[in-house]
């Protein structure tokens, strides 16, 4: 790989916090990063909307602009809602299944994710590879858990025969403490963007604009995001 793919990432930039975030803080350290979003049958399809007009926002602070790059839309069609049905693929309540998962989880997404951006960060000369997983303030999924993007990590270099790096910069964070760094990335005017272009639910619900942001007020997404915002509003 060339000396540019040292100062080069590609986010997988879904549309909400968490991968506005990670955008945020991919800028902040590279001269050069490109996203990456996938459409695959999500009920939030909404998501994929909001990508654009955070892309335009993050442009706008500081130099991003200058190092922001092109943005790519993976469209996987129905394949992981036709091998398994999801509260994150269809139209069914949102309840913690018999495995002690939510019935939100889609298994194999960020294996998939992973494997597609890796695939497209080859093509593009693109060494870091930056996804908003975590496991410490989050939903139970076991492709967030660091022991997992390790293992993908691994399997993709050897795979691809390339030195990728795929970084989590919110592994070991809360979602307080996401807001703090977005605060500290691009300050309020990045919090700002965040809390009115991102989208975090998922019943895809943006008719009602919380102070987090739009969404149902109900879903696990909406309450990690909400249950964040007030911790982070106490302590500051």
């Amino acid at each position: 790989m060339s000396d540019r793919s040292l100062d080069a990432a590609l986010v997988l930039f879904s549309g909400g916090q968490d991968s506005a975030t990670c955008l945020a803080w991919a800028l902040d350290r590279y001269a050069h990063v490109e996203t990456v979003g996938f459409a695959y049958g999500q009920r939030h399809a909404v998501e994929l909307d909001c990508r654009s007009p955070l892309r335009d926002g993050m442009a706008a602070i500081s130099d991003w602009g200058a190092r922001l790059g092109p943005d790519h839309i993976v469209d996987l069609g129905q394949g992981l809602a036709a091998i398994g049905q999801t509260a994150m693929t269809a139209d069914v309540e949102i309840r913690l299944g018999a495995d002690g998962l939510p019935n939100t989880f889609v298994p194999g997404r960020n294996l998939v994710f992973l494997t597609y951006a890796a695939a497209l960060a080859y093509r593009r000369g693109l060494r870091r590879i930056v996804t908003g997983v975590c496991e410490t303030d989050y939903s139970g999924y076991p492709d967030c858990r660091d022991d997992t993007i390790k293992a993908m990590q691994l399997a993709i270099n050897l795979g691809m025969d390339r030195r990728f790096v795929l970084e989590t910069p919110l592994m070991w964070i809360d979602k307080a403490a996401t807001w703090d760094l977005s605060q500290r990335l691009g300050g309020d005017i990045l919090v700002e963007l965040i809390v009115a272009k991102s989208h975090s639910c998922y019943l895809g619900i943006r008719e009602t604009l919380h102070p987090w942001g739009a969404g149902c007020d109900a879903c696990p997404a909406c309450d990690l995001r909400a249950t964040g915002w007030k911790r982070w509003k106490d302590k500051s």
